[in-house]
């Protein structure tokens, strides 16, 4: 009979911190459904980074852009 859903977590909250990680992760992953748009971002951040690495885009520090971010909201 399985665990209802309180029991599993209580179960669960007893591992040691590396296995409640790997635990957490694993249902992470298995909440994505759509590897396609995984795969779709990932390349997205890799083309992103290589542009990046030959100079041809900057970066703009983080700051910088919520601060234009919080202008703009303001109006």
């Amino acid at each position: 009979m399985p665990l209802a859903p309180q029991e599993l977590e209580a179960a669960a909250l007893t591992l040691p911190r590396c296995d409640r990680a790997r635990l957490a992760q694993r249902l992470l992953e298995s909440l994505d459904e759509d590897s396609e748009v995984e795969q779709a971002w990932a390349a997205e951040v890799e083309r992103r980074l290589d542009e990046h690495d030959r100079g041809q885009v900057q970066a703009i520090p983080g700051e910088e852009v919520f601060a234009k971010a919080r202008a703009r909201l303001r109006g």
